[in-house]
């Protein structure tokens, strides 16, 4: 049976990273996307690019690679016509809600220019199915959970929730101007092997194994729905062969905004099991085998204090939610990190 090709951007990142591996061993024919930009470590990134060009896909020249910004509408044009991909899985973002306080043009162009880019595209070369990355980050000021796609996500604290809940509107419109199936996925929190040097995870076995202070921000009073990146990648595969449709009893005198009557979901990609954040510095902890040097800070502007994903939509949806246990996550995490970065 010949496989859809499948046109990944953000392939050289954490999810982009793991899912093009999955795709490559399931034999599909992947091309890769992404512009390696120093937002952190390139060398992290180009490394994984290496990992990809070992596994099975390189040997059945399954897998190609372009480095290129999504601003750049001519490129994308002239790789969807040279790669013809029939589903297209955007990952690529400017990812972080700290860095949007300090750069915030770079969420602009890439998560908003760069997105309706995606969009214009595969209108173009009428795209079967589109996968999109959201956030956990749109819930925003929201204090109801556990979170539900289902609720009001019109009070954002970032300009990178902003940029997200952007798309999700954007990927709407598309899907009613232009028959395009949309799929949004809002991710709370994913970690792993391979992860982003920018998160929680990396941040503090990094600190802990060099016996620095780690900064724990509203002094410990946090809580996160850590998501195992293998679980997130199950959800994606399982929706490559099942677009979004149409809802048929959607109300418009009653709106639900994770459906809608067009080719549109919007899912939530967490755990449901909440982990206090000095809970997860424990485990790390003894993970690791060291103990942590603390320190204590306020809260930082446009963070909060609290994600919880109501997963029974993508349950529904595809008979299956992440279900890896933390400390099961955290220590393949830890192995990882010990070996790529030699402690």
């Amino acid at each position: 049976m010949i496989k859809n090709k499948i046109l990944v951007t953000g392939a050289a990142g954490f999810i982009g990273y793991h899912l093009t591996k999955q795709l490559l061993i399931q034999g599909y024919e992947v091309v890769g996307f992404d512009n390696l930009n120093s937002y952190y470590d390139i060398d992290l990134k180009k490394s994984r690019i290496e990992e990809l060009n070992k596994t099975v896909g390189f040997e059945k020249n399954l897998f190609s690679f372009i480095k290129g910004d999504l601003e750049n509408l001519d490129l994308l044009n002239q790789v969807f016509e040279n790669h013809n991909p029939t589903i297209v899985i955007n990952l690529a973002a400017q990812a972080g809600v700290r860095y949007s306080l300090k750069n915030p043009q770079s969420y602009i162009n890439s998560n908003l220019v760069g997105f309706s880019n995606i969009l214009e595209s595969c209108r173009k070369f009428k795209i079967k199915n589109l996968i999109f990355a959201s956030s956990s980050s749109v819930y925003g000021g929201n204090t109801k959970t556990p979170f539900s796609e289902k609720d009001n996500v019109d009070h954002p604290l970032s300009l990178y929730a902003t940029t997200k809940k952007a798309n999700e509107l954007m990927a709407h419109t598309y899907s009613h101007l232009y028959d395009l199936p949309c799929t949004g996925l809002r991710f709370f929190t994913v970690y792993g092997p391979w992860g982003r040097p920018d998160m929680a995870p990396m941040i503090f076995a990094k600190s802990i194994l060099e016996n620095k202070p780690i900064k724990i921000f509203n002094n410990g009073e946090m809580a996160r729905d850590f998501t195992y990146i293998d679980d997130v990648v199950e959800v994606i595969l399982k929706l490559i062969t099942k677009p979004a449709t149409k809802n048929e009893k959607f109300k418009k005198e009653s709106p639900d905004p994770s459906t809608s009557w067009n080719k549109y979901k919007i899912f939530n990609i967490g755990n449901s099991d909440v982990i206090k954040l000095m809970d997860f510095i424990n485990i790390l902890e003894e993970e690791i085998g060291l103990k942590a040097k603390k320190i204590y800070c306020d809260m930082q502007p446009g963070d909060v204090k609290l994600t919880s994903a109501d997963t029974s939509s993508i349950y529904k949806w595809i008979g299956f939610k992440p279900n890896t246990p933390i400390r099961e996550g955290i220590r393949s995490f830890i192995n990882w990190y010990r070996k790529f970065y030699n402690y």
